[in-house]
């Protein structure tokens, strides 16, 4: 874990082979995801995605790059706008005794905007519990899913200043 990481997980008590399928088939951020407005696959094959996009409700467009499956475990990708700078994400699922741990681990870029003096504290006191309660949030809304089979619906669990 870097210092520069945000890490969150969720308990599931649903069987590992349900929460594969939620996260790993095409479009699968638009049945769990409160901020997605769509989530569309631009390169892959029926068992593993290679790069898709993803619209958030405020309009920004980001294209997710997957260089690491694992089947029925997790992957890693590369998250940001079209030519811009990307962050790295990775989805992993753990099997416990009575349930499966799902966890995110977000590894922001580093944006030239701010000093690299003052970084660590903009960083801390802003960046992360963004980060934090935006994965909170899509980690609620793929339990929400999951649990009721049903679509999450938009801002479910509060908006968010970045992506509503």
């Amino acid at each position: 874990m870097s210092m520069y990481s945000i890490s969150s997980s969720i308990k599931l008590t649903n069987q590992s082979e349900d929460i594969w399928k939620a996260i790993s088939s095409d479009g699968n951020l638009n049945f769990f995801h409160p901020f997605c407005k769509k989530n569309q696959v631009i390169e892959g094959d029926k068992t593993l995605i290679k790069k898709d996009i993803l619209i958030y409700l405020n309009g920004v467009v980001f294209e997710r790059d997957f260089y690491k499956w694992e089947e029925m475990k997790g992957y890693e990708l590369m998250i940001g706008r079209k030519n811009g700078k990307k962050s790295k994400v990775v989805w992993k699922i753990s099997r416990r005794k009575n349930y499966s741990l799902l966890n995110i681990d977000v590894y922001p870029y580093k944006t030239d905007k701010i000093n690299s003096f003052l970084y660590p504290i903009v960083f801390y006191f802003h960046i992360r519990p963004k980060l934090k309660s935006y994965l909170n949030c899509v980690l609620k809304g793929l339990k929400f899913y999951l649990n009721n089979n049903k679509k999450v619906t938009n801002n479910q669990f509060g908006r968010h200043s970045w992506f509503s």
